[in-house]
């Protein structure tokens, strides 16, 4: 069922809905842009439907909201252990369509790696419900349509906001908010998705005989000189992983204190370091190539799926200092499979 309601009637829907959710959408914060006296949009939790930010694409993801940058696994001392405590409202997160795409990624990296669920994400995982924030015409280094992200039906809800006009058309798709929109004016609206972007990635087929030729391309070593590992395109992708795990301790003597994990990427310095001061992966052409290569090969081999690891968003393209584009890399990357395919017919 779809309904039609006012910006009031809306915020007087959050009120009530906040008693039992911690509503989450990307938010104008004024003057904590990357340069003075510039704004950040980022993931905050709202009050009402005018903060959300509709025209500009958030610089991070939804995913922090579950996923934290800096998140307490447990607390210790010298006699045991305390599993950190986390809230008990559920999380109503706004989010478009390559960023559900983007989350199901990381459902796949932390709930079917393996036999074993990665418990704290798994907690908050779980609390998590998806209102469709639809897109319109996506902005200049969307891709979502390559990667066939730009179209989902896994949503509790989908909103299309009129400003102008005050009011909103909401689609409830399961029964869960049903209850708060009954009594609102029964509509014909079904949310539309962005057909066609302004950027293309062409992803390559590759196969695994291919690998020792990839590895030993010309094109990552440009990498060296234009990289500078500062890991900015790990921070906001929307399917970036990994961590570290840190032990903070509370006294001098270290016997009580926190652990921690808090979020790293392949492409920051120290990432491969081992002990000994090893390093598999020093050199940023070769932190490019892998990261390239985990997104459009590694993930879909690994888990299987037809589905690749990136989804199109084009925060990376956005975020990089140096203006590095990740669609760029991978429609290169196409070329030279394309020319690899042609040397062994």
């Amino acid at each position: 069922m779809s309904y039609e309601v006012s910006y009031q009637e809306l915020n007087q829907i959050f009120d009530s809905l906040r008693l039992h959710y911690k509503i989450y959408a990307p938010k104008r914060l004024h003057n904590v842009g990357r340069y003075c006296n510039t704004d950040m949009i980022r993931y905050e939790e709202i009050r009402s439907a005018e903060e959300i930010e509709l025209k500009e694409r958030s610089v991070y993801s939804p995913k922090e909201v579950f996923y934290p940058v800096n998140q307490t696994l447990f607390h210790y001392t010298e006699y045991g252990y305390l599993e950190s405590q986390i809230f008990d409202k559920d999380l109503l997160i706004f989010a478009r369509s390559c960023d559900i795409h983007g989350i199901k990624r990381l459902d796949k990296v932390f709930l079917e790696n393996g036999t074993t669920q990665d418990p704290y994400y798994k907690r908050m995982r779980d609390k998590v419900h998806f209102v469709l924030l639809e897109c319109g015409e996506g902005w200049e280094s969307c891709a979502c349509c390559s990667m066939h992200t730009n179209k989902t039906d896994d949503y509790d809800l989908a909103m299309r906001f009129l400003p102008e006009e005050n009011k909103v058309l909401v689609e409830c798709k399961t029964d869960l908010f049903k209850e708060s929109f009954l009594q609102k004016p029964a509509v014909d609206f079904k949310p539309e998705f962005v057909e066609k972007n302004k950027s293309e990635i062409r992803v390559p087929e590759i196969t695994e005989d291919m690998l020792p030729q990839i590895y030993q391309l010309d094109m990552w070593k440009e990498y060296n000189s234009r990289c500078i590992g500062c890991g900015a395109c790990n921070s906001v992708c929307i399917t970036c992983s990994c961590f570290n795990t840190v032990d903070t301790p509370y006294t001098e003597n270290g016997k009580s204190g926190e652990r921690r994990r808090t979020w790293t990427g392949c492409m920051n310095d120290d990432f491969t370091t081992v002990n000994g001061g090893h390093a598999f992966r020093d050199a940023y052409a070769d932190r490019m190539r892998f990261k390239t290569l985990h997104k459009v090969y590694d993930f879909k081999k690994r888990f299987n799926t037809e589905d690749h690891m990136c989804v199109g968003c084009g925060r990376c393209d956005d975020v990089c200092p140096n203006n590095i584009s990740f669609s760029h890399i991978v429609n290169r990357l196409y070329d030279e499979v394309e020319k690899i395919k042609e040397e062994k017919k």
